[in-house]
């Protein structure tokens, strides 16, 4: 608030601070419920797990590299994304209740293979890690299959890449137990293999366990297992080199957690995301603020105090003529001398006794001085005793006078005077 000869601005902060209030109350729900929804994963391979078994790493360690990461929980999300400009991860996961077949019937093909279609057509790279069901493509002739050998039992191991196709400076990647190996054909091209053994059938051939093949205008790579993106793997044996392979130079990732069983409720938020309307939410949070700050007092220029006017206007009750006199932000060295000035307006006679009685005069001038607790209860014993006096004078008129006691000369008051 600031005061001065020519105006004054009461500034009311009530408004504000109950705009905010709500804001961070909803927000903090919102928080709270994403929170939970994320905590109540379980899967092998989610980038929101952070024990050894998730990727959390993973995609922290492409965040401090400078590459924008999105974890995904809608699968439409995908058509959104700059295919020329983003790769996608699709980690692990299991077969989800919503696939359909090509008639629209409950099948064994995942509804996402569409959208790699799409995005694979538009120039996009895909990295399927360990996926858990059979991906086959009709349109774009590609297929992705793991095989596993029944019985076999292996030890974990680390596998050479194959330096005529990685860059130079790859790591060796690391293979768990009785793992997988990639069911592959000639438009594939194997980054990392196993040899095959000595003691293996004539017919054996070398198993592939990293590959990649182009895809329409994009790429696709496909690894068997997921074992050496894991947090603890990572910590441990970081592979950068084989990392910014994956990713393709393209400085956006893309990763799907409705994999591990994390859909995102078509709900407000979800409006608000997959239409991009966060501007718009943060213009009706503004609106919202303002429309409150608006109803809860006021925010005026005050003209110059006019002694004539009337601050308690006729038939408001105490209650309304104290709102209305607080609002009008009184400084507290001011509060005495304005009560003072409101009941000279309405009582003048009493006022200007009070004010010329060689009694009261100074005990007036030394109450407009004090603070506003103790200046007021001054003003309302100085009001007091004038009314007791004037009273008494009426009395003694009247009795003088041979008047009924029940006509009395004493001034009317009105509840606002009070």
């Amino acid at each position: 608030m600031s005061n001065n000869s020519t105006g004054s601005t009461g500034l009311n902060w009530r408004g504000p601070l109950l705009a905010a209030a709500i804001f961070a109350a909803v927000f903090s729900l919102l928080l709270v419920i994403a929170h939970q929804n994320q905590a109540n994963t379980s899967d092998m391979g989610s980038s929101l797990r952070q024990d050894p078994y998730g990727t959390s790493l993973l995609f922290d360690s492409y965040q401090r590299a400078g590459y924008h990461v999105d974890r995904s929980q809608d699968q439409d999300s995908l058509a959104d994304q700059d295919a020329s400009r983003t790769t996608a991860f699709i980690i692990g996961g299991f077969p989800t209740l919503d696939s359909e077949s090509d008639d629209g019937k409950p099948g064994s093909a995942p509804k996402i293979l569409g959208r790699l279609e799409n995005f694979l057509a538009r120039g996009g790279r895909v990295v399927l890690v360990q996926p858990a069901w059979r991906l086959k493509s009709a349109s774009q002739g590609w297929e992705v299959e793991n095989k596993w050998a029944q019985g076999e039992r292996s030890e974990p191991t680390w596998l050479s890449p194959d330096l005529g196709v990685m860059p130079a400076g790859s790591e060796a990647m690391y293979l768990a137990a009785s793992g997988p190996w990639l069911k592959t054909d000639d438009h594939w091209t194997a980054l990392y293999t196993k040899p095959v053994d000595p003691a293996a059938a004539a017919d054996a051939s070398a198993r592939v366990y990293l590959a990649m093949r182009p895809v329409g205008k994009g790429e696709l790579v496909a690894a068997s297992q997921e074992f050496f993106m894991l947090n603890e793997s990572i910590k441990t044996h970081p592979n950068p080199v084989l990392l910014d392979f994956l990713a393709g130079g393209r400085p956006v990732i893309w990763v799907d957690e409705t994999v591990h069983g994390l859909h995102q409720e078509q709900g407000a938020l979800w409006l608000v995301q997959r239409y991009r309307l966060q501007a718009a939410l943060l213009l009706f949070w503004a609106t919202l603020l303002t429309l409150l700050w608006s109803l809860s007092g006021d925010l005026i220029r005050r003209p110059q105090r006019e002694w004539s006017a009337e601050v308690v206007r006729n038939g408001e009750s105490a209650g309304v003529a104290g709102q209305r006199l607080l609002q009008r932000s009184i400084p507290p060295e001011r509060v005495v001398a304005e009560c003072w000035e409101q009941f000279e307006r309405r009582s003048p006679q009493d006022a200007k006794a009070i004010r010329s009685d060689r009694n009261w005069g100074p005990r007036l001038r030394a109450a407009l001085g004090k603070s506003p607790l103790s200046g007021y209860e001054e003003l309302t014993e100085l009001i007091r005793e004038r009314r007791q006096t004037a009273k008494s004078l009426a009395h003694r008129a009247s009795a003088e006078r041979g008047w009924p006691d029940s006509v009395s000369a004493r001034p009317k008051t009105t509840p606002e005077e009070a």
